[in-house]
């Protein structure tokens, strides 16, 4: 009876669990409550257990319900990437190539690529956003953009396939005349040390990072909207935190900023993330798309 199941049931089902009833799964779909309800019977049918527990005022996952709901899942990502592959072989140039970009991202070694994408395709548009944190996934899952460049490991979701490029490192930075850098001479600072003083921190424009927080050491703390201004805060010797070494490396070697000496935030106050190119794995990537991830490897392999 397996070979009798089919897509539809199994995106039925998927839906319904999301869902949390037969009704709502029907209004998701667009169908009336008893084809939902035919097909979650068909499906049960076909796989000889029963996948919800109706005996209350909503349908509940049973224990094998669960369990094969993340096969339902994995089945319907890997049938949506195969459409979309069959799709992009098939489509001609895009009109249009939309890209978000983590705000720790060089942008400079994304306009050298997008650069290189518009010798070969020059009638291609290019839309391009900046965006902290949760914000690059968000734009991909909403569909708002074809491409997206994330940075660490804090935001991932299976719709959204990543090849690593390269690694970004971060650096617990002060200006040099704030009371911090004038004691930073004095040896190592712990975490009490580094509380007493204001942190410049990033905030997130989407919800994923909701009541958590990355890298933050002190109660007190100055949220800014984007990277250009943390970095100008800081510089302005308002608080001190963390920046990208492309973002700071001038300002290190002309002392304008300093170093933390501290062990808090990595060795030599210093982490390093990986950056990775994204895109729905359910979407065809154009030739522009392609031409522009390839140039993109390579420039940050250099």
């Amino acid at each position: 009876m397996l070979d009798a199941l089919t897509l539809d049931q199994m995106r039925t089902f998927v839906v319904v669990a999301e869902s949390g009833s037969f009704r709502s799964g029907a209004a998701r779909l667009s169908r009336v409550q008893s084809a939902v309800s035919h097909a979650i019977a068909n499906l049960e049918a076909g796989l000889g257990v029963s996948l919800f527990d109706r005996s209350g005022h909503r349908p509940v996952l049973t224990p094998e319900g669960q369990a094969l709901l993340a096969n339902a899942r994995d089945i319907l990502l890997r049938v949506d990437a195969m459409r979309a592959r069959a799709r992009g072989l098939g489509e001609g140039i895009e009109l249009e190539l939309s890209l978000i970009v983590d705000t720790l991202f060089p942008i400079a070694t994304v306009g050298a690529a997008l650069k290189e994408m518009r010798v070969a395709y020059p009638s291609v548009a290019i839309r391009l956003a900046v965006s902290p944190l949760g914000g690059p996934l968000d734009g991909l899952i909403e569909r708002r953009f074809t491409l997206g460049i994330m940075v660490g490991e804090d935001f991932r979701d299976p719709a959204i396939g990543r090849q690593a490029l390269t690694d970004v490192h971060l650096i617990a930075v002060v200006a040099a005349q704030h009371p911090l850098g004038l004691n930073a001479v004095n040896g190592v600072l712990g975490s009490p040390e580094l509380a007493d003083h204001l942190q410049i921190v990033q905030s997130d424009p989407s919800q994923r990072s909701e009541g958590r927080d990355f890298g933050v050491l002190s109660p007190q703390t100055c949220r800014v909207s984007n990277q250009d201004t943390k970095h100008a805060m800081i510089l302005a010797g308002l608080g001190w935190g963390r920046l990208p070494l492309w973002q700071v490396e001038r300002d290190l070697a002309e002392g304008r900023l300093i170093r933390l000496p501290t062990a808090s935030l990595g060795r030599n106050s210093q982490v390093a993330a990986e950056a990775y190119l994204a895109h729905r794995i359910d979407e065809p990537l154009g030739p522009a798309a392609r031409v522009f991830g390839d140039a993109l490897a390579r420039l940050c392999g250099r």
